[in-house]
């Protein structure tokens, strides 16, 4: 826990009631004269965060593409680079969650680099490891201006949805993280109660993930860890609940120390089995199904996973048990062990009580292709670098984790 590098990466986060407001003093910081706003259509037909934008900079809003749709399908993100290269836009305004914070990040690549986009994304040749390809030009500036609370907000990867049903489009450039980042009271009001039940829920499940091996972590990821879970654990309820802007900026601040985690030398995405397992097979059940989202496939896949796979990490399981419970946040070792089948039990108690369903087949999905969900699992670069779920004992782990969850 005391071997590690952290990097201290520049942002700017502007909270509170009128945080946009400093909105021209940020393009004037990064010598921008031609923004361009990406957004769905919700937020520019539901809300006046647009007007908000245009009355604030005037005439350097060049223009906008406001149709980025669930997951940010690759044919939607083309169409956007086409508008924006149209109006030799400078800087990037994202406006929305997580579809249009990654949607934003992939354009960024796609307007700088010379290659078509499936040859700058992560490639899976077969029977070796995944590649990276290196994206060397300069991109374009990334403001986000949130509307809920979401761990994509400073990243540097994404993922698009593939119209044509393959796997997801993944993409890493450092480059394209934000140079700032705006949680304004009234942006953030914008959005529905099942927007924020849904974004929160994914906030505060990574946080419950990451308690697994807080013993573990360095210092500094033990306190990213500690503190996105004391408040993605007590913000959610209210944030769903209630009109109080703090309760949203709260779970923004937690997913934005999920963020710091992996500069702070954590490894998030490879926290422990339970995690990695969720993460790879949610993915592709969220990308086909339209109705379904990220949160709602995390909740219904973590209970089956912690019952099948819970007795190989038993010490990770009983840490995410008791911070349910309240007898511990995973920073040091407690005496009460916690058995799987004991915290799957407490899993599906307490997402039950936050509003979300605990079985797939409660989520509307047509008869289980459970052939598709395990071959788009084993490409998932985040969830199984090293290319463990490829193994034929994984691959039969995983459908029956499908089929208990179901």
């Amino acid at each position: 826990m005391y071997e590690f590098d952290a990097i201290q990466r520049n942002v700017r986060v502007h909270s509170g009631r009128d945080a946009l407001a400093a909105l021209p003093d940020e393009m004037r910081r990064l010598g921008a004269r031609r923004a361009f706003v990406v957004s769905g259509r919700s937020v520019a037909a539901g809300t006046n965060l647009v007007d908000r934008i245009r009355g604030l900079i005037g005439d350097r809003l060049v223009g906008g593409f406001h149709a980025i749709r669930k997951d940010a399908p690759a044919s939607d993100v083309e169409a956007a680079v086409a508008a924006a290269r149209a109006c030799q836009a400078d800087l990037l305004l994202a406006v929305g969650a997580g579809s249009v914070i990654k949607a934003v990040r992939v354009i960024s690549i796609l307007l700088s680099e010379a290659a078509p986009m499936r040859d700058l994304c992560t490639q899976y040749p077969e029977g070796g490891a995944p590649v990276s390809p290196k994206l060397p030009a300069a991109k374009l500036p990334i403001v986000n201006i949130l509307t809920a609370p979401t761990s994509a907000q400073n990243r540097a990867g994404s993922a698009l949805k593939d119209d044509l049903g393959g796997a997801r489009l993944e993409f890493f450039d450092p480059k394209t993280r934000p140079a700032s980042i705006f949680w304004d009271a009234d942006a953030l009001m914008t959005a529905p109660e099942s927007l924020i039940r849904s974004t929160g829920f994914s906030v505060y499940w990574r946080a419950l993930m990451n308690v697994g091996t807080m013993v573990d972590a360095n210092p500094l990821v033990q306190g990213d860890r500690s503190h996105a879970h004391r408040l993605a654990m007590r913000s959610l309820p209210r944030a769903v609940s209630t009109a109080e802007y703090g309760a949203r900026i709260d779970l923004c601040a937690a997913a934005l120390l999920q963020n710091r985690d992996e500069d702070d030398g954590g490894r998030p995405f490879d926290t422990h089995r339970i995690a990695r397992i969720v993460y790879a097979l949610a993915a592709p059940i969220f990308n086909r199904h339209d109705a379904v989202n990220q949160a709602e496939a995390h909740a219904a896949l973590t209970a089956a996973t912690i019952r099948m796979h819970g007795d190989v990490c038993p010490s990770v399981v009983s840490a995410i048990g008791r911070a349910i419970v309240g007898q511990g946040d995973g920073r040091g070792q407690d005496e009460t062990a916690m058995s799987p089948a004991v915290v799957a039990d407490v899993v599906e108690q307490q997402f039950r009580s936050l509003g979300m369903c605990v079985r797939l087949r409660d989520l509307g999905l047509e008869t289980p292709d459970w052939g598709y969900v395990i071959a788009q699992a084993q490409r998932n670069f985040n969830a199984d670098r090293a290319r463990e779920f490829a193994d034929e004992t994984e691959r039969r782990k995983l459908e029956q984790t499908l089929e208990a969850a179901w």
